[in-house]
């Protein structure tokens, strides 16, 4: 009696971790196929389409927060590569999809994305929007560094920033290149886990050849 008990308990636990292991799989197929799509995107229309695949698998997958992060990454390279964008608008999904994701799991990857959403607000209007939402995407930084200072897209935004800041208002190229090598040490020991965010070496090693 207590072997036919075990065997059938044995025989429930396998088949409920086939199914955990089926569903693990589609996911990871999912949003392997979409991360594709968005590096290949170029224009307004496929990054949107894109973004709003992510949701559909967040809708699906309710305890995955990579696919709400990459829904506002995709809003987010649109901001900067569509001139007539609204980029309120655009930087208000992207931080709804950032606090989604937090709720799930909040890290540092979370608040790079919400840097660059700030950030895009404060380019609406630098001269006064940056006591506001410049203040907004700094403090992002700082709080991503405390959770996770070995980010190195944290130092590439943070360098990036620097970098594109005159240097009469404490920018400039001399500021932002130690900053700057610091997060290419840190890409180069960057081992992501599957699907997470690896990007930014590229940008990180174009911004570094033009201040030399």
């Amino acid at each position: 009696m207590m072997t036919h008990m075990k065997i059938k308990l044995f025989l429930i636990a396998l088949l409920c971790s086939t199914l955990t292991f089926a569903q693990s799989e589609k996911f990871t197929q999912a949003m392997e196929e979409n991360i594709r799509t968005m590096d290949s995107a170029k224009t307004p229309e496929a990054y949107n389409s894109v973004s709003a695949q992510f949701l559909r698998i967040a809708d699906a997958e309710k305890t995955q927060w990579l696919p709400y992060y990459y829904a506002g990454l995709s809003l987010s390279i649109n901001g900067w590569a569509d001139p007539k964008l609204d980029k309120d608008a655009n930087s208000a999904r992207i931080l709804e999809y950032c606090d989604k994701a937090a709720a799930i799991k909040d890290n540092s990857e979370i608040y790079v994305l919400r840097n660059m959403a700030y950030t895009q607000q404060m380019l609406v209007d630098p001269q006064t929007r940056w006591q506001t939402a410049g203040k907004q995407g700094g403090e992002a930084l700082e709080k991503g560094m405390k959770m996770d200072p070995n980010n190195p897209r944290l130092y590439f935004l943070q360098g990036s920033g620097i970098f594109n800041t005159p240097e009469q208002f404490g920018g400039g190229k001399a500021k932002a290149k130690p900053i700057l090598e610091k997060a290419m040490q840190l890409f180069e020991k960057e081992k992501p886990e599957k699907l997470h965010p690896s990007w930014g070496k590229q940008q990180t090693a174009e911004l570094l050849a033009q201040c030399k």
